[in-house]
């Protein structure tokens, strides 16, 4: 048997010749407990809707909302469309309360995010919605990806062909600076000496210390990161019937549905 669920508000008994209509939601991008207005409302807390919205849904005529009761603090006319995200007005759960305006130039109207309302698989004002049961839910990801970077990392073991030639060079002009200090035996001292000395002070300088010892060197490291969830493939069940939708986000163990068996979030 179908689980009718409670109406979303009060304002969902309104008629439904009303000529314009606005629907509050409680999360952004249509998604929570919504609140359906017909007419106006000075104070959201009688509906227990107060400073709540994140998400506005225009279905027809010009709507002022307003950050605080009886239509004062700081207000916005809003006209027929979508209005994923209340924020990007600056006026995300700050809304207490709405009345019906006539098209005018008010400098504070704000153009929606969608022309149109849009309500991909979330509840339309009045809507009856249903409980299902859930049969099965599958992880869909996208493509795999693969990262890659270069770390300096110390290293044992003879230096490169470059750290050779440095200390070679080294080596030749400490022995050239080493030949021209004293005389005799003590002049082939210092060559040997400053031979010795340079190669070692080049060896540092290309970055590889002394000949046989520690040295930095480039690596190359990558690794694979699972794709992130594309959607879920939700296998659900409703009157008899078993049904299949691809849903932003995992459901529970029951999930809303329309009379049609379409999901509504």
């Amino acid at each position: 048997m179908r689980l009718l669920l409670a109406a979303a508000m009060t304002a969902a008994l309104l008629p439904a010749t009303a000529t314009a209509e606005i629907t509050f939601y409680e999360y952004e991008g249509f998604r929570g407990r919504s609140f359906t207005v017909t007419e106006d409302v000075r104070n959201f807390e009688r509906h227990g809707f107060n400073d709540k919205a994140q998400s506005v849904v225009v279905g027809a005529g010009r709507w002022q909302v307003c950050s605080d009761s009886r239509f004062e603090g700081e207000c916005r006319v809003l006209r027929r469309g979508s209005y994923d995200k209340l924020r990007s007005i600056d006026m995300n759960k700050r809304i207490s309360s709405v009345r019906r305006v006539e098209a005018s130039r008010d400098a504070r109207e704000v153009p929606p995010s969608m022309a149109e309302p849009d309500y991909a698989f979330h509840r339309r004002p009045r809507e009856a919605v249903y409980e299902a049961r859930v049969l099965s839910v599958r992880e869909v990801r996208g493509t795999a990806e693969r990262r890659c970077w270069t770390e300096s990392e110390p290293a044992s073991g003879s230096p490169s062909g470059s750290q050779v030639g440095a200390a070679v060079v080294g080596a030749l002009i400490g022995g050239v600076l080493g030949h021209q200090v004293g005389g005799g035996r003590g002049k082939d001292a210092a060559t040997a000496a400053g031979a010795v000395a340079g190669a070692a002070l080049a060896s540092r300088a290309a970055g590889g210390g002394s000949y046989g010892n520690t040295y930095q060197r480039d690596v190359q490291r990558c690794e694979s990161r699972a794709g992130t969830p594309a959607y879920w493939d939700v296998r659900y069940e409703f009157d008899g019937e078993e049904h299949h939708a691809q849903m932003s986000a995992p459901p529970g163990r029951t999930l809303l549905v329309n009379e049609h068996g379409e999901p509504r979030q």
